[in-house]
């Protein structure tokens, strides 16, 4: 930089290449924050997509059971409608997940799904077949926990495994997530602070060079001159519109002051109100696990109720068998009295008390055949009550589930909620200290400009003294106006 160029286009160099390192740090920092943002939410709404399709697959899975269960106890046809419905809801279900672009430890635990669902499928078969052929209830159930249960349990673990490894991966794809915003972060600080150094390197660039060409205009002007009458008037009026703009400075810092308090004053209460938040968040996870608690006691009881009116259902075969063997020997019996009626009648006067006898016992017969009949309806009934209880209870343990997976995830969010109020509060907290230091700085300030406004008074009174221009004040002149606007001296 020459003396070609004035002092204010040197000034308004300096600042366009601050402002335009200050713009070159905006764009990266608005890119990289974007960039950074859109990744993870592609990842994470790719895994948690799987996630629930995972959950949608164990629903199904458990509906199976649910209906093969139904079909042992019934042994009604619409269950083995509804288990086939929900096989194929299974199938569309694990083909639509196995279409996505999935990593290699995906697709193993995916074929893991595939084969125990086929083998739960092919194990229930055989029970259903047995089943049709078979009225024993206890032999079914017993074949229905050896090979159903536990291929059951194998399907249920492998889409355990898989959802666990999405939910790993959707942590991890997170994890990256932050590691990149804090790369970006520290790239905007670094590249801020180059901006910074540069800046100053500019500063202390121009200071230098124009504290020497002005320095050189004021050893002059100091060498040459003896009073500045010709200025004083100038001087005055710059220096009064100084005074003036100082109070409105001063009115200004004071307004600033006051809202500085104010908002250290709202930090304080945002801070009393994220602790009243943290405190119920956490009562709210500690609620929450209470009734989870007592969902898995419910869950247990009804379990032991479905083993019950299993064991009532076989007890209720055994005593239909039961009554079979009195109706054949109620009819037995009747015949042997119709038998015995005839050798009466056939036997005369001899035979007719025999007679009599015979004919009481075929009555009796005849009551115990209607008693029979009535105790088998009853049995009946109490077979469809059976029935009905423990499909109501399967929906019941099915509800159970459901409602302990939500209490799972409603006091993750709850522990959540507790750890972002604390990151509020602690935000709060400086800002609070902040503002706090903001004011007695802007404080500071004040009494300065108070300091200097009335510096610039007296320098107004003082200015009305200040001597007339000596014999080289034009050479000056000439000089000064070269620095302002050059070849104005030309």
């Amino acid at each position: 930089m020459g003396r070609s160029f004035s002092f204010g286009q040197k000034i308004g160099l300096g600042f366009t290449v601050v402002a335009l390192v200050a713009l070159l740090v905006a764009g990266l920092a608005v890119y990289s924050l974007r960039a950074a943002v859109a990744e993870k939410d592609r990842v994470l709404s790719a895994y948690g997509r799987n996630v629930i399709t995972a959950g949608d697959l164990q629903i199904e899975a458990e509906q199976r059971v649910s209906f093969a269960r139904g079909y042992f106890l019934a042994k009604d046809g619409q269950f083995l409608d509804q288990l086939a419905e929900s096989r194929g809801e299974f199938d569309r279900i694990l083909a639509e997940l196995r279409k996505r672009s999935l990593s290699p430890e995906e697709e193993q635990l995916l074929a893991k799904v595939d084969q125990s669902a086929r083998a739960q499928s092919v194990a229930t078969e055989r029970v259903i077949a047995a089943r049709k052929v078979d009225e024993d209830l206890g032999k079914i159930a017993t074949q229905f926990q050896a090979e159903v249960v536990p291929r059951n349990t194998d399907l249920r673990k492998a889409l355990e495994d898989f959802t666990q490894l999405e939910e790993r991966q959707m942590e991890r794809a997170d994890r990256q997530a932050a590691e990149v915003a804090a790369f970006v972060t520290n790239l905007m600080i670094g590249t801020a602070g180059a901006g910074v150094v540069g800046a100053v390197v500019l500063a202390v660039v121009l200071a230098r060079l124009l504290g020497r060409q002005i320095g050189s205009a004021l050893h002059r002007l100091q060498s040459s001159s003896s009073e500045l009458q010709a200025a004083t008037s100038q001087q005055t009026t710059t220096t009064r519109e100084q005074a003036t703009a100082m109070s409105e400075i001063a009115t200004t810092i004071k307004e600033l002051v006051v809202t500085a308090r104010q908002i250290a004053e709202s930090a304080r209460r945002v801070s009393g109100i994220a602790d009243e938040t943290a405190a119920g968040a956490r009562a709210g996870d500690q609620t929450v696990q209470r009734t989870h608690e007592a969902v898995t006691g419910i869950r247990g009881q009804v379990d032991v109720i479905v083993t019950h009116m299993l064991d009532l259902g076989r007890k209720s075969q055994q005593v239909g068998g039961i009554l079979d063997v009195i109706n054949e020997l109620s009819e037995q019996t009747n015949i042997l009295a119709i038998n015995a009626s005839i050798e009466a009648a056939g036997a005369g006067e001899a035979g007719r008390r025999f007679g009599v006898v015979a004919d009481e016992v075929r009555k009796l017969a005849d009551r115990v055949g209607g008693s029979t009949k009535d105790i088998r309806s009853i049995i009946d009934d109490i077979r469809s009550s059976i029935h009905t209880t423990v499909m109501a209870t399967e929906a019941g343990s099915k509800a159970v589930d459901a409602g302990t997976r939500q209490f799972g995830d409603v006091s993750a969010a709850f522990r959540e909620i507790a750890r972002l109020v604390e990151t509020t509060t602690e935000a709060a907290r400086e800002i609070e200290l902040s503002t706090k230091q903001q004011t007695t700085a802007v404080e500071q300030v004040n009494e300065a400009i108070a300091s200097v406004a009335q510096a610039s008074r007296e320098s107004e009174v003082s200015s009305a003294q200040t001597l007339q221009t000596v014999t080289e004040l034009n050479g000056l002149a000439r000089d000064l106006a070269r620095l302002v606007q050059p070849g104005a001296g030309a």
